[in-house]
């Protein structure tokens, strides 16, 4: 096996329909934010990312449906992932997407995920301003999510950590990466220790009894 096929990682992008998932995608890997909406059913891309002590990984990234007639078909998806990132729209209408992490998401991550560690995104932060977003929410007594309220959603959904983003505004984008690399590095290391300490090359097992 050669060095690019082990520091290739898998990472895949989940949340309900219409989160911005696509757009995050897009804008992070060519730096423009795709105008037009179109509904994705499965994509994935590959991009090259360094982590903070310079280790160097080829990250496939896999953008997935979040329609429930999906279902299935996404978790099929799932295997072989390294780390997930679980989206939700900081202004989605009667707050659904957010309500759908604890819901719905947690409980397909933690079926068909195992035990993968996922982090959790607020997408779309640059309508928390918009008056006629703002307006909207207010028609069913509501206001765009807060960043306290997305780390305690974090906090009690089990994610690694929240970060915000706005792919409209090129707001956050590599920031949520660049903790997707520190996730996934942190992992390999927890990974490799403990084959070191289940190998049992590792010990001799030989003991003397008198």
């Amino acid at each position: 096996m050669d060095g690019d096929e082990l520091n290739t990682r898998k990472c895949v992008v989940v949340g309900d329909a219409a989160v911005g998932k696509t757009s995050l995608l897009i804008t992070y890997l060519n730096g423009e934010f795709p105008e037009e909406y179109v509904p994705t059913v499965f994509d994935n891309y590959n991009k090259t990312v360094t982590s903070k002590v310079g280790n160097t990984y080829k990250l496939g990234i896999w953008d997935t449906a979040g329609q429930e007639d999906f279902d299935r078909m996404r978790a099929l998806f799932y295997q072989g992932a390294h780390l997930f990132l679980l989206c939700f729209s900081v202004v989605s209408s009667h707050h659904d997407s957010f309500e759908g992490v604890k819901q719905r998401w947690k409980d397909e991550l933690r079926v068909h995920g195992g035990d993968k560690p996922f982090l959790l995104i607020g997408t779309k932060i640059d309508l928390r301003d918009d008056p006629h977003t703002c307006d909207e929410l207010q028609k069913s007594q509501l206001t765009p999510i807060t960043t306290e309220q997305g780390r305690q959603l974090a906090r009690e959904v089990g994610a690694e950590g929240y970060y915000e983003c706005s792919a409209k505004k090129h707001i956050g984008l590599k920031e949520v990466f660049a903790a997707a690399t520190e996730v996934i590095e942190k992992h390999d290391h927890k990974d490799e220790t403990a084959v070191r300490v289940s190998d049992p090359k590792a010990s001799t097992g030989c003991c003397l009894l008198q």
